[in-house]
């Protein structure tokens, strides 16, 4: 997860409560604490990332590999100490590798020792609940992930990823009203949040089903996020994660553009073929061709438009790269047996018709057009044949 939460802009929120009293409330039950929770068993070989192996005296020593890099445990992690840090890198690790429940053990550590210390950190503390409720949300634990959004919200009022995190539990148990309400608050600090939109135009439909056309007026208030908070989240430099992700959701609505946007060319092509207005069925297939030029059917289709304006070096040009597209394309053979034909090209045009008949001999097109070739053919055979007068 790398750093999965951000330091959220902001003092501390956590009003008159102790820092030693939030952290303190971080164990909870199903963790247990280290007097109630039985030991975990060790991963047989492997001590805190890095493999040991038997010495010859019979004990065991740990050896690092490139495989077992454990350097990212000593990263920086905002104010906790170096041994606060490494509970926290190594749960982001974790969390990153799918091991949800081992990196929600790793963030208990490190807020429990984050109250043994006596460390006042509200952005830290907000960070760590936030990785927890993250790693709650994963297993499925809805409901405590919510309680772990809450303290993190109590440190750092509208702090984006657990505000985030508990629409999503809130969802995910049907509480759609409060989920619907902690999206938006999310929106006005973040408009680019792709998968908030997505769940506020869900939840919309659902509500408006539930509760009819006034479905708004049973809302909770949606709080007002204060304008100095919106502009932090505007002005803080976005992370490589999230410069990826928003990439990659503009590349994928820009494909999803293209594709409506094909579709409807292509359906508007084939309407004017039908009506017989060729010409600007050829400009529907080019545009169509400009979005995607590896799109066999358009040159097949584009060559029926360009026979039927007597363009039969462009229609053959057309079968052409249909035909390295797909070498036993019948259309593209029989299309471009019609080309050469009005090439006059006409041992062409017999090949192509053959090939047409060869991979389907049921099409009588092709017969009826090879019968009249074969008989184009023999009259041009006999016109170029110079006149020998009899002796």
């Amino acid at each position: 997860m790398g750093n999965a939460q951000d330091k959220p802009p902001g003092g501390g929120g956590g009003g008159g409560r102790s820092h030693q009293a939030a952290a303190g409330n971080g164990t909870r039950s199903r963790v247990g604490t280290a007097a109630e929770k039985p030991p975990r068993a060790p991963v047989k070989g492997v001590v805190n990332g890095a493999r040991r192996e038997s010495s010859p005296g019979g004990g065991q020593e740990e050896r690092s590999s490139p495989a077992d890099d454990t350097s990212y445990l000593d990263a920086p992690a905002g104010a906790l100490p170096p041994h606060l840090a490494r509970l926290k890198n190594a749960g982001n690790h974790l969390f990153k590798h799918g091991q949800f429940g081992d990196a929600l053990e790793k963030y208990t550590q490190a807020i429990d020792g984050c109250a043994e210390a006596g460390i006042e950190s509200p952005e830290d503390l907000c960070i760590l609940y936030s990785n927890r409720a993250a790693c709650l949300l994963k297993n499925g634990d809805s409901s405590e992930c919510i309680q772990d959004c809450n303290k993190a919200l109590e440190l750092q009022p509208y702090s984006l990823k657990p505000l985030l995190r508990r629409a999503m539990a809130h969802e995910s148990l049907e509480r759609y009203k409060k989920a619907y309400v902690d999206y938006k608050t999310v929106l006005q600090m973040d408009s680019s949040v792709q998968a908030a939109h997505d769940s506020v135009h869900r939840i919309t439909k659902m509500l408006i089903e539930q509760e009819g056309p006034e479905w708004r007026e049973k809302l909770p208030e949606i709080p007002v996020v204060p304008l100095s908070i919106q502009q932090q989240h505007r002005d803080k430099p976005i992370s490589a994660e999230v410069a990826e992700a928003r990439a990659a959701r503009v590349a994928h609505d820009e494909a999803r553009r293209k594709d409506a946007c094909f579709a409807l060319l292509k359906r508007e092509g084939n309407d004017l073929v039908k009506k017989g207005n060729f010409q600007e069925a050829l400009q529907k297939y080019s545009e169509c061709l400009a979005l995607k030029p590896d799109e066999c059917a358009l040159y097949t289709n584009r060559a029926i438009c360009l026979l039927r304006l007597n363009r039969f070096e462009e229609a053959k040009r057309d079968c052409d790269s249909a035909l390295q597209m797909e070498p036993d394309n019948k259309k593209a053979f029989y299309r471009r047996a019609l080309a050469y034909k009005g090439l006059q090209d006409y041992l062409s045009a017999s090949s192509d018709l053959q090939e047409v008949l060869h991979l389907d001999p049921k099409v009588q097109e092709a017969e009826q057009e090879l019968e009249l070739v074969t008989s184009l053919l023999r009259q041009s055979l006999m016109e170029s044949t110079p006149h020998t007068p009899r002796v």
